[in-house]
């Protein structure tokens, strides 16, 4: 018997546990704001054409809008939209489907999809629906959940510690950021609403795994421009805190390794012969940042260590990482330790912490 496909779905979980992929029939401007993880945008109305219905919509209703959007999406129009959803559906042919309600946009896709032979469930409700889903989902989880922190000092290997768990969400991989006046990648951080999805995806798949605790990094509100929905950090924070500790020098060689070598690399294979200064200027931004923080004459100081460095050989930055780290972030995570709620469950170096957090898990 031929496998029917059903009309519409809301089977959002298996959605997300599938990572099942999703062709997103939005104007690209909807689309910009935010979308989930496994979707790809092939819009019915251009942006242009979204504004024009939208108009008419307000001013005419529903039917002038539709005849507006008819008139607006000729024959060729019609060709070309179909063929590039064809083509997309070739190469996900378990794909589902939706706009911005699961209503004429989407339906109408559909529609014009099945004269051509080719069926795709929608989603009921469409990416309204399913995003409410997933902050519903996601903050019952939240609530739910054994959650472990991993603080420590700034350089003290605590995003190196976490990749080496299984039972983790990274929150600044999924924000491209490292949290930190310095922590800004190359590539752009997300829109808000897609870090937000991300982050609700990742969530429902961990609880899928059955782990009995969520473990992520320390951090703020924010992490970068992007930041964590409250509810969810609030949910976060009743957590337990482990705390690494990580002697300065080793903290100078990872911090070292990570925003001197790594990221020069990363500019450099961008960039090419002008991604050296192009890491020194954003360096040198950040430094700007913080001099309210740091002081003009500690400000100063790093800034012309940093030059010198730059100059001379990539081996002198390492002073002015120490300087910034001892100087600096060290008296401001002590402030803010000593001022968490957040109970402390254990404090270690990185291997006596990973076996503690690996024997939580198993009991």
């Amino acid at each position: 018997m031929k496998n029917v496909k059903p009309s519409q779905t809301d089977d959002f979980l298996s959605i997300v546990l599938e990572n099942r992929p999703l062709l997103d029939v939005r104007a690209p401007v909807e689309f910009e704001k935010g979308a989930f993880p496994t979707s790809t945008n092939i819009a019915i109305l251009d942006d242009e054409q979204r504004r024009l219905v939208g108009i008419s919509y307000k001013n005419n209703g529903n039917e002038a809008a539709v005849k507006l959007g008819e008139k607006l999406i000729n024959s060729e129009v019609k060709k070309q939209r179909l063929n590039e959803w064809k083509a997309y559906l070739s190469e996900n042919p378990n794909a589902y489907l939706y706009c911005f309600r699961g209503g004429q946009r989407s339906g109408i896709t559909q529609t014009w999809l099945e004269e051509e032979g080719v069926s795709i469930p929608r989603l009921r409700g469409g990416y309204k629906a399913f995003r409410n889903f997933l902050m519903e989902q996601s903050e019952e989880i939240t609530a739910n959940s054994n959650t472990i922190i991993i603080g420590g000092n700034t350089g003290s290997g605590k995003t190196i510690l976490l990749n080496r768990l299984e039972n983790t969400v990274d929150l600044e991989g999924l924000a491209k950021h490292r949290g930190s006046s310095f922590g800004k990648f190359i590539s752009a951080q997300p829109a808000q609403i897609d870090f937000e999805n991300a982050l609700y995806y990742k969530l429902m798949q961990h609880k899928a795994k059955g782990y009995k605790h969520l473990v992520i990094e320390h951090e703020s509100n924010n992490v970068g421009r992007v930041h964590i929905p409250k509810p969810i950090f609030d949910n976060f924070n009743t957590g337990g805190l482990v705390v690494l500790h990580t002697p300065l020098d080793e903290r100078v060689e990872i911090t070292y390794q990570e925003y001197v070598l790594n990221d020069l690399e990363e500019y450099r294979s961008v960039f090419g012969d002008e991604g050296r200064l192009k890491w020194y200027e954003n360096i040198s931004a950040g430094f700007d940042r913080i001099k309210k923080r740091l002081g003009s004459e500690r400000h100063l100081k790093i800034k012309e260590i940093l030059t010198q460095s730059f100059d001379a050989s990539d081996e002198g930055h390492k002073e002015w990482v120490k300087i910034l780290l001892s100087e600096y972030y060290d008296s401001m995570y002590e402030y803010q330790i000593a001022k968490s709620p957040i109970p402390i469950l254990f404090e270690g170096n990185e291997q006596e912490i990973f076996e503690y957090l690996r024997d939580a898990e198993k009991r």
